[in-house]
């Protein structure tokens, strides 16, 4: 799976589970922050990755990612959301902790986290500072 596809992901699962808005990713994996926008209102997600140029989005249990121009399927059974991306042919879980999401690609048999940017304070994440990195 694309590292950019967890992304999307991470960001998907943390505006669903929590019903808040997504205003950046800290990628622990990449080490660097992501420029990635989510926000779930119903069944609908609207998403933008900045660092691609790129929306993302759709109505459950389907995401479209523009840029790769593929679906991925998203269903939540709690707090957990599983699914798989066509575009790489793999699944995936992701589940929220206290502001850190982790997705686990099982194409890549690991787990990814990811710190969320609170929308409310563009440079503070939903976890404190001393915590998330």
């Amino acid at each position: 799976m694309h590292s950019h596809t967890r992304a999307l992901i991470a960001a998907a699962t943390f505006a669903f589970i929590t019903g808040r808005k997504v205003a950046g990713l800290y990628d622990h994996t990449a080490k660097q922050d992501l420029l990635i926008a989510a926000e779930f209102r119903g069944k609908q997600l609207q998403g933008f990755d900045g660092d691609r140029g790129v929306k993302f989005g759709g109505t459950l249990p389907e995401l479209h990612d523009d840029g790769d121009q593929t679906f991925v399927s998203f269903e939540s059974d709690g707090s957990t959301v599983k699914g798989y991306d066509r575009g790489s042919s793999g699944f995936y879980e992701a589940q929220v902790t206290d502001g850190l999401v982790q997705v686990y690609d099982h194409g890549a048999a690991a787990w990814f986290a990811y710190d969320v940017q609170d929308a409310e304070s563009a440079s503070s994440y939903h976890r404190g500072t001393a915590e998330s990195r």
